[in-house]
Formats: C-alpha cells, sequence, structure tokens
C-alpha cells in the first residue's frame, strides 16, 4: 500500500534550490501525481499560505480582480492549479518586477504552460519550472537513482541478479499514480486509472478548450494507448472519427497539454542522412494505458507484442523521472532510419553526451540486438558516453565498447553487486 505523504521525490533538491534564487516556482505535471503533496510538505516549514484554485471561491476572486487579489496575497504563497486562472501571470509578473525576493512564489499547475508561449513568455527570466511525474520505481523503492550515472559513465560490471519475471507486467500494469497504488487490488486500481480519465476529460481538457466531441476524447486516447511507443500516425488515430486529420492532431496536443501523451522527438545527425523524422507516442503513464486496453497483468502476459510495447513506454518513463532530479538536463529522442534501423530512446545532455537505450521484454540478448546501438555510436563518434539493450535476464554482459546488455531491474535497483 502506498502512501504518498512518506515517498520522497527526485525533483525536491532542484526545488529547493529553485526557491533560493529564484521569485516564482512551478511545479507542473499531470493531475494527481504528487504537486499539491510535495508543494505544501515543502512549504510548511518555511511559512507558506496555501490557496487551490480548485476552489470556485479563489477561482473566481482571482478571475475578477487579478491584480488585487495578487496584491492581497501573503508574503509567501502557494498557488495550487494555478491554470485555472491564467489572468493571475500578467499580474504575477507586475509584483515580481517590484519586488524580486527569491522563492516568494509557489504554483502548481496540471497544464504544461511551455506549450502555452503567452503564460511562460509573462514571466520568463522570473520563474524556474520544474516537472514532477507519477513516481518513479526508484522512489517507490526509497533509492537514490543510479542509473542514468551508469549509462553515461559506461561503467555497468558483469553479474547476476534473478529475472524479474511476473513481477514485471505488475509493475507496469500498477503504474506510477500515487493514489492509484494506494489501492489494494488490481481492479480497484483500474477503476481508479478509468474515473481519473473520465474527471480529466469532463474537467480540465473542457476548462482549456472548446471541443466539439468531447465524448470522442476517451476512445482517442484508448487508440493512443494501442499505439503508445511507436511512430506516431495521426491518420490511423484519425480513421475511428469523423474527424479531420488536423482536429484529431489539435487534439493530440490538447492531450500533450495536460501530460496524458507525450511525443518522442527523432535524433538527428549530419553525420546520417537517411534518418526518420516521425516522433514516437508515449502515453504518460503504463498503468494508465493498461486500464484504457482493458489489460491486466494475465492479459499483457499472453500478448508478447503488446507487452513490447508497453515495456519500452514504461522504461522511457522512468528514464524521464529520474532525470526530472538529475543534476544535467537530459533531453529525449528515439532513434530511427529508413532502413530500420532504431534505438528505442537516445539520452543527450546539453548537446555533449549521447547515450542510448534499447528495449527488449525476452530474456536473451544477442549480438544483433545491439545494431541500432552501434549505428548510434558510429553517428554520435566522440559524444557517444555508451548504450545498453534492458531486457528481462538475469546477467550483465558487455557486448563491445562502451555497449552492455542490462538486467531491467537495474534501473531500479543498485546495478553494482
Amino acid at each position: 500500500m502506498v502512501n504518498p505523504e512518506i515517498y520522497p521525490r527526485l525533483v525536491e533538491a532542484r526545488l529547493d534550490e529553485a526557491l533560493a534564487d529564484t521569485p516564482v516556482v512551478l511545479i507542473h505535471g499531470p493531475r494527481q501525481c504528487g504537486k499539491t503533496t510535495l508543494a505544501r510538505r515543502v512549504g510548511e516549514t518555511r511559512g507558506y499560505a496555501y490557496f487551490s484554485f480548485d476552489d470556485d471561491v479563489v477561482l473566481a476572486a482571482a478571475r475578477e480582480d487579478p491584480m488585487g487579489f495578487v496584491g492581497d496575497l501573503p508574503e509567501r504563497v502557494i498557488l495550487d492549479e494555478v491554470q485555472r486562472a491564467p489572468e493571475l501571470f500578467t499580474a504575477l509578473k507586475s509584483t515580481v518586477d517590484r519586488d524580486r525576493a527569491p522563492g516568494r512564489f509557489l504554483l502548481t499547475g496540471s497544464t504544461n504552460v511551455l506549450l502555452v508561449p503567452k503564460l511562460a513568455d509573462s514571466l520568463a527570466g522570473r520563474m524556474e519550472i520544474l516537472r514532477l511525474h507519477p513516481l518513479a520505481q526508484v522512489e517507490l523503492a526509497r533509492r537514490p537513482p543510479t542509473f542514468l550515472n551508469a549509462l553515461f559513465g559506461a561503467e555497468f560490471k558483469m553479474g547476476n541478479r534473478p529475472r524479474l519475471g511476473d513481477e514485471l507486467p505488475e509493475r507496469i500494469v500498477a503504474g506510477g499514480y500515487p493514489a492509484a497504488l494506494a489501492r489494494q487490488s488490481p481492479r480497484r486500481r483500474a477503476a481508479w486509472y478509468r474515473d481519473y480519465i473520465e474527471t480529466l476529460v469532463q474537467r480540465d481538457v473542457r476548462d482549456l478548450a472548446r471541443i466539439r466531441l468531447l465524448d470522442a476524447l476517451p476512445r482517442l486516447l484508448m487508440l493512443a494507448a494501442g499505439q503508445t511507443a511507436r511512430l506516431l500516425n495521426v491518420s490511423d488515430l484519425a480513421s475511428p472519427f469523423q474527424l479531420s486529420r488536423q482536429t484529431i492532431r489539435d487534439y493530440i496536443t490538447l492531450l500533450t497539454r495536460v501530460f496524458l501523451l507525450e511525443e518522442l522527438p527523432s535524433w538527428h545527425s549530419n553525420r546520417l542522412r537517411r534518418l526518420i523524422k516521425t516522433p514516437k507516442l508515449h502515453l504518460g503513464d503504463t498503468g494508465l494505458a493498461c486500464a484504457l486496453l482493458g489489460v491486466n497483468v494475465a492479459a499483457l502476459k499472453a500478448d508478447r507484442a503488446l507487452l513490447g510495447q508497453l515495456l519500452e513506454t514504461f522504461v522511457f518513463q522512468e528514464l524521464r523521472r529520474q532525470a526530472s532530479g538529475w543534476e544535467d538536463a537530459v533531453h529525449f529522442h528515439h532513434f530511427r532510419d529508413k532502413d530500420g534501423t532504431e534505438v528505442d530512446i537516445v539520452l543527450e545532455t546539453g548537446g555533449q553526451r549521447v547515450a542510448g537505450v534499447e528495449v527488449k521484454a525476452a530474456a536473451t540478448v544477442t549480438a544483433s540486438d545491439f545494431r541500432g546501438l552501434r549505428k548510434l555510436k558510429q553517428a554520435a563518434a566522440q559524444r557517444f558516453s555508451g548504450g545498453v539493450v534492458l531486457y528481462d535476464g538475469e546477467a550483465t554482459m558487455p557486448f563491445g565498447e562502451g555497449l552492455y546488455a542490462v538486467p531491467i531491474r537495474y534501473l531500479w535497483e543498485k546495478w553494482r553487486d
């Protein structure tokens, strides 16, 4: 049973740093991922007052007189679900310009403001934005993350651990939302995820945009769950609906804004000319994807193709979550050329270091599984730091300089024996 109150979050150290030198700090991420819990836990020892725009009275007051509302706020304040009151951003800018004291405003939001340029630009240079994800496996295990250091340092050592077996699809189906994980049974967790989708579509999506067919969104999400870890194909997603391709594309962007979907851009290099530029599509959480598809652990074990897709999304999201607290900014991509050579996840730090991760649901690895990683290594040249094939096996083994087969469990377990 999971109590979100007691789980340390990887982003917390970065939050402390931001509050020490930045006037406005925004924690954004999907609803129910733990933003309010984190903000209030950090804020209660620092004397922060708390206001939520999910409270209709607070929201009405802010919309009626944004400047007056901000002017009357206490010295340090948490403003929760601030995307519901976008009028406040201009008022916050004016207030901060008069007094740039660090850590005055701690905001949370369930909409990606980076995809709403007017909001992000209004506080440019005054606000730091931190992304909070659902719980990572390392957070659930209460272990410090070590995988990224090992990956970029190519420091994996030969060794053996038992394979995960049935535990792997169980983790995929459970997902990472604290409230879902707090439920005792898989059936109850799936019910939470279904209710979550319904509430989010009816509330936040309706707030963001006027959509002609709101009922189409849950079905679109279900279709997107079936395409997770595949190249984004808008035509395929649009085909069941009597809607234009552009309308469906707009809906995908909208679902990305509320963190339900994520597009993984393609990696490019001047050394390679025949690269596929289409982004990959990933669901924001595998527990959510399984609930949308009506898939439980038994069904996932029986469908190896779907297991492979969801495992890739599971690994991608775990790496994203671990990177949120890493000291260097990590940019994520995928790599594929027109010959079909691919690397599932490419990680890049500041344009300097490049690493690759290939994901396999199988218990064995062969030299041919490193084909894409070798091509990535050649293209990245001296910038290449390391590459791994993550698989559900027992042994960590080298497959050439800087290339390793690594059991998936080392994503959240200490890799060195």
